[in-house]
């Protein structure tokens, strides 16, 4: 591995990222993430003949958002 090509080589860190600006593209995927969940929710609810799919869509779907809101939580109570 080349250090040399490390961002922080020369110890600045004007390209590392602040706080703010993570807590924003968290925001952002997760709302991608809840219209992702109402989509699969709605999907598993149109599906009759494959319990197992339906479920699996359900739980996927709740999970994914469900950890997003998560670390968000967590990096909120952090600052």
């Amino acid at each position: 591995m080349n250090h040399n090509m490390d961002y922080d080589r020369d110890g600045d860190r004007e390209d590392a990222l602040f706080s703010d600006h993570v807590m924003n593209a968290l925001k952002s995927s997760l709302e991608q993430e809840e219209e992702m969940m109402r989509n699969y929710l709605i999907l598993a609810e149109r599906i009759h003949d494959n319990d197992v799919l339906k479920t699996r869509l359900e739980n996927f779907a709740e999970g994914n958002a469900k950890r997003s809101r998560q670390l968000l939580s967590e990096l909120s109570t952090n600052e």
